[in-house]
């Protein structure tokens, strides 16, 4: 038979194997040959064996499912809010770029991941009473006006006395109403949660110092303790403390750590808020002056006098404190102390030799506190003077790191011991120590101390505290867009962080401390990367 130049009709091959033949006609094989995935007559060849589906196919089909989900889920959003609509209607799919190219929608992480905090809603008894009855503390209205502005106190306009505040957001702040003005930054905090097992930190908003300023002096204890210990029944009723005894919770007092230390059997001074029951040294408490001696209690900044409301009010404080041009060496706004008191030998002199020389000045006591002159001594000078005063720490510490005046210590604890989270360890790059034993016994000039240093050394040192203002205030609660992190935000970020700890080291049946009670507990925050046991340390004849 003569043959044919005719063919018949290739059979229709299944779907799959067209579209594999399609997206990969042809493969090399190890020797680098060419093999057909079909032989013309339907058969497989057999030196390929069974094809399975290329990684080219498996990304087409990855990618089609991805839009499937992607219009599906666009389409169910548009029908759910056409159902909800007031006024029948067809539904329409309305595609925009934006559903489904936006990176908000699909690949942005929570800003607030790990960072949510629960705030409790108190008994006003805890917080808002004690405001209101705030000339409860003393027999002047001084309080009450502290108490306002959200604990910022009454506004200074016009940079104050002498032009030495800063024309905007300055304010007659007083050194005890950070519980109120943590409080305030809290309320508009942008990752507060309403759910509590979301939340990283619980914040208890209790005016432990309010409370205590209206009780320290009074012989009745059990009046002094009563709204301590009402709050610690009202935590020990709720789940979120029994969650996990507390060890997730923050508290702000207000006040120095020995205030609330006073223990249950004892007629001393302070009350029992951080003794009367063990379960509540598991919560972080921060302080105006911490103990060396306890690992739940942290200090944070004194509030100065200025809460700024963006980064140019930052920025145009610290480049006017880099313009100033400080004609004293050295100054000491304070003064003097009984000589019989521990720390008033130590002022004594420091007064004294401030007084015979020509290249230091003196702010005594006035008849009342006025912000603007402080600040204006302060801003006048290289060096000031940072004694001991009712305790180890001072508000001026955090006056004269917003003058950009080098603060000058004569006790580790005073601020080397104290602010870990706000200060730099290294404590001689923004600041000068002279042990206070050298000089009470007379044995150091302060102004010969301060001359030795080389001028170029002490710009360095300026420039420093000028770089750490933002870090110790506590701007405006109010502020909206600003990119600094202040006193506030450092602290809340390190609270957080400790809580991350403790509940790995649960999760891994274990206890976190970064803290250890006893003598040495101090060491363990200034021992460098990768250390783990402490020793001896310059600081040690101190405590």
């Amino acid at each position: 038979m003569p043959h044919s130049t005719s063919t018949a009709a290739t059979p229709m091959k299944p779907f799959s194997r067209s579209l594999q033949w399609d997206l990969d006609a042809a493969v090399d094989d190890d020797d680098g040959k060419q093999h057909s995935a079909d032989d013309g007559d339907g058969k497989q060849n057999t030196e390929r064996g069974l094809r399975r589906p290329s990684r080219l196919f498996y990304l087409a089909l990855l990618y089609t499912v991805f839009w499937a989900l992607v219009f599906y889920h666009h389409f169910s959003t548009s029908v759910q809010q056409s159902g909800s609509a007031a006024v029948a209607a067809p539904t329409v799919l309305q595609l925009k770029p934006s559903a489904f190219f936006s990176a908000s929608r699909f690949f942005r992480r929570d800003p607030c991941a790990g960072r949510y905090v629960y705030m409790y809603d108190l008994p006003p008894r805890f917080n808002a009473d004690l405001v209101s009855g705030c000339r409860r503390v003393s027999a002047s209205s001084d309080v009450c006006k502290d108490v306002s502005h959200d604990g910022f106190g009454p506004p200074i306009t016009g940079g104050g006395e002498g032009g030495s505040l800063p024309e905007q957001g300055a304010y007659d702040t007083d050194q005890f109403m950070l519980s109120i003005i943590f409080h305030a930054r809290m309320r508009r905090y942008e990752c507060l949660t309403a759910d509590p097992a979301a939340a990283a930190v619980v914040y208890i908003p209790f005016y432990a110092g309010l409370d205590a300023a209206m009780h320290l002096g009074n012989n009745d204890l059990a009046v002094r303790d009563a709204l301590s210990r009402d709050l610690l029944d009202w935590l020990a009723r709720r789940p979120e403390w029994r969650a996990m005894v507390g060890r997730d919770h923050l508290l702000v007092s207000g006040r120095g750590t020995w205030d609330f230390l006073r223990s249950p059997d004892s007629t001393g001074w302070g009350n029992t808020l951080m003794t009367y029951d063990l379960a509540i040294r598991n919560a972080t408490f921060l302080t105006t002056e911490a103990s060396t001696r306890h690992g739940n209690d942290f200090a944070v900044p004194f509030p100065s006098h200025f809460h700024p409301s963006s980064d140019a009010e930052v920025t145009g404080w610290q480049d006017r404190m880099r313009r100033l041009d400080r004609a004293l060496l050295w100054c000491f706004a304070g003064w003097p102390r009984p000589r019989g008191n521990g720390m008033g030998p130590e002022r004594a002199e420091i007064i004294e030799q401030c007084g015979k020389s020509s290249r230091c000045s003196l702010l005594g006591k006035l008849n009342h506190y006025v912000p603007g002159h402080a600040m204006r001594l302060l801003e006048s000078a290289q060096f000031c003077m940072q004694p001991r005063g009712d305790g180890y720490t001072r508000k001026s510490t955090f006056d004269s790191i917003l003058a950009g005046c080098i603060p000058v210590f004569f006790h580790p604890i005073s601020a080397y011991l104290q602010y870990i989270w706000h200060l730099p360890r290294d404590h001689r790059s923004y600041s000068v120590f002279i042990p206070h034993g050298d000089v009470i016994e007379r044995n150091a000039s302060i102004e010969e101390v301060l001359s030795r240093i080389p001028p170029e050394k002490v710009a360095q040192m300026r420039e420093r505290v000028i770089q750490l203002i933002p870090t110790v205030l506590y701007r405006h609660p109010a502020a909206q867009g600003v990119t600094f992190k202040d006193a506030f935000d450092v602290a809340l970020d390190r609270v957080v962080d400790r809580v991350a700890k403790r509940r790995r080291a649960a999760a891994e049946g274990r206890e976190y401390v970064d803290g250890v009670d006893g003598a040495d507990s101090w060491k363990y925050d200034l021992l460098e990367d990768g250390q783990t046991k402490v020793g001896p340390h310059e600081f040690d004849q101190y405590l």
